[in-house]
């Protein structure tokens, strides 16, 4: 089993940064690719950004040259640093995990609340 702690997250103006922070802790198996995802009421997660154990990156078009994943292998511990946040990016965000290459496992960490005001 895995549990991801979510911190970071909160209100910041058009314009402004925030960082988010994922720790992941449990039974981790590498290969694997963490993540954030984000999802407004109603709809389906949406990609932000992933990055593989690896250290392959993908992001969404919408925030690619915005947003940073960066992770510490180490400490299993995946980060998003977003920058020059506008409205659009208002959201919950969710950490994700996911391993495994034959059976794939996926793992959510706490939705984490991010407001950007205009």
């Amino acid at each position: 089993q895995v549990q991801l702690e979510v911190s970071g997250g909160g209100l910041v103006q058009a314009g402004g940064s925030l960082r988010l922070s994922c720790a992941a802790s449990g039974t981790i198996f590498t290969p694997n690719v963490m993540g954030w995802y984000r999802q407004d009421p109603g709809k389906a997660h949406e990609l932000v950004a992933t990055i593989s154990s690896s250290g392959s990156t993908n992001y969404a078009d919408s925030v690619k040259g915005r947003f940073t994943i960066s992770r510490e292998s180490a400490k299993n511990t995946v980060y998003l640093q977003m920058n020059s946040l506008n409205p659009e990016d208002t959201s919950v965000y969710y950490c994700n995990l996911r391993q495994g290459q034959v059976a794939v496992s996926n793992f959510w960490g706490q939705g984490t609340r991010v407001t950007v005001s205009s």
